[in-house]
């Protein structure tokens, strides 16, 4: 007998050689039909796996992340499967699942797949499905899986092969495809229910613009219809939505190719909404005794190197310039110049913790294909803090990080997040990670009890961490279900070291600290195409760009309006006035179009009751209110940022 210890702690036993599936039938057969793929002493694994020794297990369903990751990567392997009935001889390259659904990228030869034949493989992929073929893996040689591929005459397939060691290598089938993939799948083909194939586009074979061109199909599935229509109707919604849209319609920000891809041109408008956000962050960062600094946009060649960034990051940071025979680096990170700021004056533990912050313009050399309107750029502002504290501080200090986090949620309507530990790989240490196993798990345990003490929803992913500690990523969704990564929240105990920082504790010696890299509010790109999206270009009172605008009926009123306006900017409100000779019904509707929260109508009425009419943005007409008593409601609004 083995012992299987469940989440909550339960114990049972059950004879060597069961399954997962098994487990979940003898809790209860509902179960069964629900769990898609189980996580084993931490792997995840298919269902008909065999347990041979004690086990922890945890049974995953839709609604656990990694149920739908399954899902979707199995569907992948059931498009496949139709794809290779209506077009034979197709050779397949990679199918992984996203976030939200699923690709694979395949060679079709000298033929062309057309919308029309979306809708064809959508119906065959329906038609397997309810074969309810299972998913059988198949451990096999290295040689006898070339032998396979050779035989197809899959040159893409053999080129995975040759990374592949013996002994480790599977296969997995369902109906009449077979495909090389080290799972884990779901039971079978009958859990898709639903299935849409969104789109198709191309892809470079590995990336590379001079290998072949492949056609990419994507698709998403469901276990039902309903969750489908349900999805759609998101991303009808999400289209709406769109930051790159409503950037432009809203005259947010622009580009230009003058300029260069990746870099954003920030319209007044964007410009107002970044000062405002600069003016929270500052805010709140005076009151928690951070210390305002200020560093260069370019710096020395070895300040990198001995950050460590050159030798883990070289290929996210722009190409050096050399001046006077020295190598010089636009800067990607502010942190560097940040260790140099601590290291300039001597510290003792009286003036730990020490927080430096700064809204540092930092340049990152994306790759072109990953740029995407605010979200993947190259030119950023960072919303930069380092926390310099003891060991016997991290904890207090990693709290009101975090502290600061919920402060910003709850004033931007965020209500669904998750925190993602992340985590280093022990594989990969001195590769991709600072080579300290012990500072490693020391501090990715700090973190972890913080967490949990907090109470705040996180999860854990190995080899996510950054390469000098572990770090948090701050995992937000929009009002529509959309999923954005905000901020993180980073723990370094190797730049201390590498930077030769300490400070003076109280036993008078020389102490290393502890480094927290913190950015609540990410960068003002990302953190501005969010709020768009989440907020459908509907800002609220306080951070609208434009937050009134007077419409007078005619010209007559207008030296009326502009005493309203003077009244109103007296009182910090950002206000403009309509002076087109337009009729009323336009310039409400031209308003409406550009998010304006409050619209003020001014005709002989109004004039005569020292009044105007409110209009609120979605909410339509609002009634006759006295000008005095409008301008203070809409400054407290303002005051208290709603």
């Amino acid at each position: 007998m083995i012992n299987i210890t469940f989440p909550d702690g339960n114990v049972r036993q059950y004879e060597s050689g069961v399954s997962s599936m098994d487990v979940a039938k003898s809790i209860s057969e509902g179960l069964a039909k629900k769990i898609l793929v189980a996580e084993l002493n931490g792997e995840v694994v298919d269902l008909s796996r065999p347990i041979t020794t004690d086990s922890t297990i945890k049974l995953i369903t839709w609604e656990d992340a990694v149920g739908k990751n399954t899902f979707w990567h199995s569907s992948a392997h059931l498009m496949a499967e139709a794809v290779e009935s209506v077009f034979p001889g197709v050779k397949f390259w990679v199918g992984p699942a996203l976030d939200n659904g699923f690709y694979y990228d395949m060679d079709l030869g000298d033929r062309q797949m057309t919308e029309e034949d979306l809708a064809l493989l959508e119906n065959k992929m329906a038609e397997l499905a309810k074969l309810n073929n299972n998913y059988i893996r198949e451990e096999i040689s290295k040689k006898d899986a070339v032998s396979y591929f050779f035989e197809k005459n899959d040159e893409y397939k053999l080129d995975l092969l040759q990374n592949l060691a013996d002994g480790g290598i599977t296969f997995y089938k369902q109906g009449n495809f077979t495909d090389l993939c080290r799972g884990p799948h779901i039971p079978h083909t009958g859990h898709i229910k639903a299935i849409k194939l969104t789109n198709i586009a191309g892809a470079y074979w590995k990336g590379d613009e001079k290998n072949k061109q492949l056609t990419r199909v994507y698709g998403v599935t469901f276990p039902n219809a309903k969750l489908l229509e349900e999805h759609l109707l998101m991303l009808e919604e999400a289209k709406k939505r769109d930051h790159r849209k409503l950037g432009k319609e809203l005259s947010i920000y622009t580009m230009n190719d003058d300029i260069g891809p990746g870099l954003i041109l920030w319209m007044p408008n964007g410009t107002i909404i970044i000062e405002e956000l600069e003016k929270l962050a500052k805010e709140t960062e005076e009151a928690a005794g951070y210390k305002r600094v200020v560093t260069p946009h370019i710096a020395k060649e070895n300040l990198y190197i001995t950050s460590g960034h050159l030798p883990y990051y070289a290929d996210s940071m722009y190409p050096p310039m050399e001046l006077d025979g020295t190598k010089y680096y636009l800067k990607a990170m502010n942190c560097p110049h940040h260790h140099k700021i601590f290291d300039a004056e001597p510290h003792s533990y009286k003036d730990m913790p020490l927080r430096l912050a700064e809204y540092g313009t930092c340049y990152r050399y994306e790759q072109s294909g990953e740029l995407f309107g605010l979200m993947r750029v190259r030119c950023l502002h960072m919303n930069d803090a380092h926390i310099y504290c003891s060991k016997e501080q991290f904890a207090e200090e990693f709290k009101a990080v975090n502290a600061m986090y919920l402060k910003y949620f709850k004033i931007f309507g965020i209500e669904k997040y998750v925190m993602r530990l992340s985590l280093h790989d022990p594989e990969k240490l001195g590769q991709k990670y600072v080579n300290e196993p012990a500072l490693w798990l020391e501090t990715e345990d700090l973190v972890r009890k913080v967490l949990i003490e907090t109470g705040v929803p996180f999860v854990e992913v190995k080899g996510e961490g950054a390469f000098y500690g572990p770090k948090i990523d701050v995992q937000i969704w929009s009002a529509i279900g959309r999923e954005f990564t905000l901020a993180t929240n980073q723990v370094d105990f190797a730049q201390p070291r590498s930077f030769g920082l300490s400070f003076t504790n109280q036993h008078n010696e020389q102490e290393i600290p502890l480094i927290i890299h913190r950015a609540p509010l990410g960068t003002h790109e990302r953190f501005i195409g969010f709020l768009l999206e989440h907020f459908a270009g509907k800002l609220p009172m306080w951070l609208a760009p434009v937050q009134a605008k007077i419409l007078p009926i005619s010209d007559k009123f207008m030296d009326y309006c502009v005493d309203i306006k003077q009244k109103m900017k007296a009182r910090g409100i950002r206000v403009e006035i309509d002076d087109r000779s337009e009729k009323i019904g336009k310039k409400i509707r031209d308003t409406e179009l550009l998010k304006v929260p409050y619209m003020l109508v001014v005709g002989e009425k109004e004039m005569a009751e020292h009044g105007v009419s409110l209009r609120m943005q979605g909410k339509g007409d609002q009634g006759l209110i006295q000008v005095d008593s409008l301008i203070s409601g809409m400054v407290d609004l303002i005051q208290n940022r709603r």
